[in-house]
């Protein structure tokens, strides 16, 4: 099992997701459309532990590191996001099943979560890119991305069904990590 860490600023502590705390999340999670361009169930309580079981197993495998979110602003939980899609291998990541509250949008959240995120993906596992994968029909998780520096790569046609039955494309983001120093100087220049 890969083990449990925490990343954390003055704004922000992304800590280990588990059964022992993601009812916190509860309020959160049963906010209506709050994941309605993701294939992931969380409204109900019962869909949001089974959610977070699959993380804890992906997790098991190597592939997944799930993190609950604490607005320290607020004092809070917020949210949650994780490392998925691990490619131990090719040195390659994906940042995503985030969701936070919409009282939490907009605020500067999402960006102190990717620095940490990035950062400790590059500086502390070696990794060599950081890829977003984001509904076409998402502008607003678009724009955030490509904020943070996230480079447009290409779209995958229809490859993810919703939980409406609806096929999405899906937008390929990256960043690399030879660009991080530059996107940390441009994008994370108040962090």
């Amino acid at each position: 099992m890969i083990a449990s860490f925490t990343l954390e600023d003055s704004r922000v502590r992304l800590s280990p997701l588990t059964l022992e705390n993601y009812q916190k999340l509860i309020p959160i999670a049963s906010q209506e459309k709050l994941v309605q361009y993701s294939p992931s169930d969380i409204e109900q309580p019962s869909s949001l532990k089974k959610y977070v079981e699959i993380a804890l197993e992906q997790q098991k495998n190597k592939t997944s590191i799930p993190f609950i979110v604490f607005d320290k602003e607020t004092k809070e939980f917020a949210g949650a996001t994780r490392f998925m899609n691990i490619d131990w291998k090719n040195k390659v990541l994906h940042i995503g099943s985030t969701w936070i509250g919409r009282e939490y949008q907009g605020k500067g959240l999402n960006s102190h979560m990717k620095f940490l995120m990035m950062n400790h993906a590059y500086d502390e596992m070696g990794f060599e890119k950081v890829e977003y994968r984001i509904d076409e029909r998402n502008m607003r998780s678009r724009k955030a991305v490509e904020k943070l520096g996230g480079v447009l790569e290409g779209i995958l046609r229809e490859n993810v069904y919703l939980l409406d039955g609806f096929k999405r494309n899906t937008c390929c983001y990256g960043i690399l990590k030879a660009e991080w120093e530059e996107v940390k100087k441009t994008h994370f220049k108040d962090f």
